[in-house]
């Protein structure tokens, strides 16, 4: 499902991949890499995977490469292949018997990767999530886990509270958020890693959700803390950041909701676009991105766009849907009580969201 797992290399206990992609940020991605020079308590690799990036970044990653304590190889694409596909093959290249996903706007704090690690005592653990705060407002939580609304759309836990202490607890979550996580490598050999033609944005969704269906578990670790910058690589408010999420979202449900939930996704869809027309009258959650008329118009356009994209994707999520049938180790009714015990209400999902005082 995105990359030859056959052609990877032999998996070094102990060792945990780094992989960082990368596509014209060149400053964040030497913020990001830098952070990883703080003690981890882990022996590491990091792969920096490049997308074709036209600014300093190729220049960035070989100075860095230079004077790093641990190996750092970098994969240099010819154009922007997109998040899933650069990490598919940041994955296929790994020598780790743990992967680690950093985004290139986010910064690890120190033992960030040794907090991760320790999640996985047990051999049912292929997942583990991590608290990300703001990193404009570090007591902001930007997200600790996932939940999700029973038609595909999902949000990071807590994401927007103020940080005090609520999700400072070892707990299980229903996926990491893939900006700052760690896979067990021998599970994305055995289910396959991020689906491509989801390109970015709710691909982590897909990968942990499918990863849960094959029997896999995850645990957000409160100790592995990094900083992330909200929105910087197409915006919050940027039209092609909304198409993708909701086309992505649609994707996510037909190719992995049970049929019990399947067919309510249209109703589960129009009381959460009602929720939200609600929300833009009185100007509060995700639509007060766009302030004016002319930008929630835009927003609608956007959404649209998305649901349009995502029907002529549907036959090849159902194919893929049926070659997922050998792999499951949960029934259609357990992966419908998992959805429903990890829900995101609709009032979460319209509340106002915090935002950081300075921006990047």
């Amino acid at each position: 499902m995105g990359f030859d797992h056959s052609a990877a290399p032999t998996a070094q206990p102990g060792l945990v991949s780094v992989i960082i992609v990368n596509w014209n940020r060149a400053a964040l991605l030497q913020a990001a890499m830098a952070s990883l020079l703080r003690e981890q308590g882990v022996p590491m690799e990091l792969i920096v995977v490049d997308n074709g990036s036209t600014d300093a970044s190729i220049e960035t990653v070989r100075r860095f490469a230079a004077g790093a304590p641990f190996p750092v190889r970098l994969i240099a694409n010819p154009g922007n292949r997109g998040f899933c596909a650069a990490n598919n093959q940041g994955i296929a290249g790994a020598r780790g018997e743990f992967v680690a996903l950093l985004n290139n706007d986010a910064e690890a704090n120190p033992l960030w990767l040794h907090h991760l690690r320790r999640m996985f005592d047990r051999p049912a653990i292929g997942m583990a999530a991590s608290k990300i705060l703001v990193h404009e407002e570090p007591r902001m939580i930007d997200k600790a886990g996932h939940l999700i609304y029973p038609d595909g759309q999902n949000r990071g836990r807590g994401s927007g509270e103020i940080d005090n202490g609520q999700y400072d607890r070892v707990e299980e979550v229903l996926w990491p958020d893939g900006c700052a996580c760690m896979y067990r490598a021998s599970m994305l050999a055995s289910i396959g890693g991020f689906d491509e033609e989801f390109f970015a944005y709710g691909d982590d969704a897909e990968l942990g959700l499918r990863a849960r269906i094959c029997g896999w578990g995850c645990l957000y670790s409160p100790e592995a803390v990094v900083r992330h910058h909200r929105g910087a690589t197409l915006g919050q408010a940027n039209p092609r950041r909304i198409t993708l999420i909701e086309r992505n979202r649609v994707l996510l449900a037909v190719k992995l909701f049970p049929g019990s939930l399947l067919w309510r996704n249209v109703a589960y869809y129009l009381a959460r676009l009602c929720a939200g027309l609600w929300a833009a009258l009185l100007n509060r959650g995700e639509i007060s991105l766009h302030p004016t008329p002319a930008g929630k118009l835009c927003a609608a356009l956007a959404l649209l766009k998305g649901d349009i994209q995502a029907l002529s994707m549907i036959p090849s999520m159902l194919r893929k849907r049926r070659a997922l049938s050998s792999l499951r180790k949960l029934s259609p009714r357990q992966v419908h009580q998992l959805i429903l015990s990890h829900r995101i209400t609709l009032r979460q999902l319209t509340q106002n969201l915090a935002r950081p005082r300075h921006r990047a």
